[in-house]
């Protein structure tokens, strides 16, 4: 099984800025390890090193899932969650611009969904 290497002080370094340059303050991430099937072809799991931090109600995390290359999800609960629609990026920045924008995007719809019935 091959290893992932974990998020480096760059990296880290770049989600920070963009949570802080997002929200106004210092979001607190936490490192983590998920098992992730990175293919179909594998049959076994890979360990992705992982940043997962909440803004409430809304989770976030971005798995980093070879060297700069990042998968990214946001979710509210175990049974709604929701990917950028791009499988993997090769820039971080644009991962975490983008898995933000993206939730924004998705939270101004949950709020206009009550007012259409």
């Amino acid at each position: 099984m091959d290893t992932v290497p974990d998020f480096n002080s760059s990296e880290l370094w770049v989600i920070r800025t963009t949570l802080k340059e997002r929200y106004g303050q210092d979001i607190e991430i936490q490192l983590a390890d998920s098992e992730v099937k990175l293919d179909s072809s594998h049959l076994e799991p890979t360990w992705c090193p992982t940043v997962y931090w909440e803004v409430k109600p809304v989770a976030f995390v971005i798995l980093k899932t070879a060297p700069e290359r990042y998968r990214s999800q946001f979710f509210y609960s175990e049974t709604e969650f929701y990917d950028t629609g791009i499988d993997e990026y090769d820039n971080l920045s644009d991962c975490v611009t983008t898995l933000l924008k993206m939730q924004a995007d998705h939270e101004v719809q949950r709020k206009l969904e009550p007012q259409k019935n």
